[in-house]
């Protein structure tokens, strides 16, 4: 039987997959967009993983969705919904105070007033400065990074361009990202203010999802980039999305097959076929042949280059460039339904600071302690714990009355110094629940079901090599140019045919697309050649 045959191939159908499909299928092409999962979306869901909840299983909050993409996209046309969160923070001190962070930035000073004058005076600063990075790396994530050294006239001309965007910065400008590239988000935020509590509560955006501490070079960056985007035209700014995060990718996959791209869910790709040095399709794990001109992976840059291709098609140099590529997780999900709210301590009643990210690191000690434990292959004892509670936006997420919690967890390594994550999973979590039982203490009694996703579980669910939600550590030698290796840092890989679009390619991690939107730009640049 005739193999079928279409212009492109999408390896997985999370969001970046998505983002190329419906773009290139926007040109006309024919586009087959292949997911192993019974929905699309990867990390990305809403998943009804207990009776009467829709629970959003892995990525939890929209922000860094740019604006460009949306409107491209249509995705408002489709369903597309964000309720912007406010307050922003609230964080939980073991004495009993608390702290929010407020849209309103005049509120928030106020708030930072009660811990310290001068901080509050500075804060408005710090939020003038760190806009300003933003505004100034922001751009790059449409970029396609160039080739390092430039080895043609095409290369040479794309890195001047990319100097000509940087060579109007002043030097207080240059001095601030050469500091945000390299320095540990503790160092920055200590440059900016005195208190525990308003550098503990920033420092978050710095390592969740990092396999490093507050003290770890590398971390302001991430800090920065948890700062892109923003929801409502608001900079910054983080939201719901309404019916759970599977309702963006739902809204992109419903764009993709308005333009004419086909989409298979329970289609697990075996192996991508290749022939001469160059792209032919792939095959199913059932055998079936389907053939491409292209071929574009979602996949991690370890499951498609390890795993999908096969060792004789690449060179000894490359493979042991992917193979040294960090992409190994430290965090861990719990998501739980709850018989009703939880009563924090220090704030009892259904206040407002249920509708913020809730967070338990009350300093940077504590979070480096955390971040101590897990270097060394262990869990953390006092983790970093980060939680929402949608239902206070969105209530039909849950039956009346009832609600969701996600508790996001740093650090719990993928590789562990005893034991297995099988063994380990409950007796963790359990630690995790009596972590916010001291600021909670009605959460045991509340909890009606409870489902706890490890890195190794994240690994074997959404398919993302050694649980890392980025696709790979974001490091400044594993960014830009070098993401994931330098000789395919531009989408295009040694594999004629072969294109990366996931987190794993530029920028990263984080519910972007733009890694989708870049390589599909890349792709419909190279066919017309």
């Amino acid at each position: 039987m005739m193999a079928t045959r279409y212009d492109i191939i999408v390896i997985g159908g999370g969001h970046n997959g998505l983002v190329a499909a419906a773009r290139i299928a926007d040109r006309g092409l024919r586009v087959l967009v292949l997911e192993r999962r019974p929905l699309v979306g990867g990390a990305c869901v809403t998943e009804r993983i207990f009776p009467g909840y829709r629970v959003s299983t892995a990525a939890y909050l929209v922000s860094l969705l740019p604006q460009r993409i949306v409107d491209e996209l249509e995705l408002y046309r489709f369903g597309y919904r964000v309720d912007p969160k406010d307050p922003a923070f609230f964080s939980l001190f073991p004495e009993g105070r608390t702290f929010t962070m407020w849209q309103d930035q005049r509120r928030t000073i106020e708030e930072i007033g009660k811990f310290s004058k001068r901080d509050a005076e500075m804060y408005p600063r710090y939020c003038e400065h760190i806009d300003r990075l933003s505004r100034v790396v922001e751009p790059l994530l449409f970029v396609r990074p160039p080739d390092v050294p430039p080895t043609t006239l095409t290369g040479w001309l794309e890195t001047l361009k990319l100097a000509g965007r940087l060579r109007s910065l002043d030097a207080k400008a240059w001095n601030g990202l050469i500091k945000i590239f390299t320095q540990s988000v503790h160092e920055f935020l200590s440059e900016w203010f005195e208190s525990q509590a308003v550098r503990a509560t920033l420092a978050t955006d710095g390592v969740i999802g990092a396999n490093g501490g507050p003290m770890s070079p590398g971390t302001a960056y991430v800090l920065l980039h948890h700062y892109m985007g923003g929801v409502g035209g608001v900079r910054g700014l983080w939201g719901f999305a309404r019916g759970g995060m599977g309702t963006v990718t739902q809204a992109m996959a419903d764009c993709a097959r308005s333009r004419g791209a086909k989409i298979r869910t329970d289609a697990t790709v075996g192996r991508v076929l290749i022939r001469g040095g160059g792209v032919q399709g792939v095959v199913l794990e059932n055998g079936e042949e389907i053939r491409a001109r292209c071929v574009l992976s979602n996949a991690d840059p370890k499951r498609t280059f390890l795993g999908l291709v096969d060792p004789g098609d690449l060179d000894n140099e490359f493979r042991q460039a992917i193979e040294n590529y960090r992409s190994e997780g430290t965090s861990l999900k719990i998501n739980l339904a709850l018989d009703r709210l939880p009563e924090f301590t220090a704030a009892p009643g259904a206040g407002p600071h249920l509708r913020a990210t809730i967070h338990i690191c009350p300093t940077i000690e504590y979070m480096e302690r955390a971040w101590d434990n897990a270097k060394y292959g262990s869990p953390s004892q006092r983790p970093i714990i980060e939680m929402t509670i949608p239902t206070i936006y969105d209530p039909s997420l849950a039956p009346p009355g009832k609600h969701i919690m996600g508790v996001f967890v740093q650090y719990a390594p993928y590789t562990l110094r005893e034991g297995t994550w099988d063994e380990l999973r409950d007796t963790y979590a359990d630690r995790v629940i009596d972590c916010i039982a001291e600021y909670a203490p009605n959460i045991r009694d509340i909890i009606l079901h409870r489902q706890v996703l490890t890195p190794l579980d994240i690994e074997r669910v959404y398919g993302i090599t050694g649980g890392n939600i980025f696709h790979g550590a974001m490091s400044i030698d594993q960014m830009f140019f070098s993401r994931p290796v330098a000789r395919c840092a531009r989408y295009a890989t040694p594999v004629r045919g072969l294109y990366l679009c996931g987190a794993g390619a530029h920028p990263g991690g984080g519910v972007i697309g733009a890694a989708g939107f870049n390589a599909a730009g890349r792709v419909l640049k190279d066919l017309r050649r």
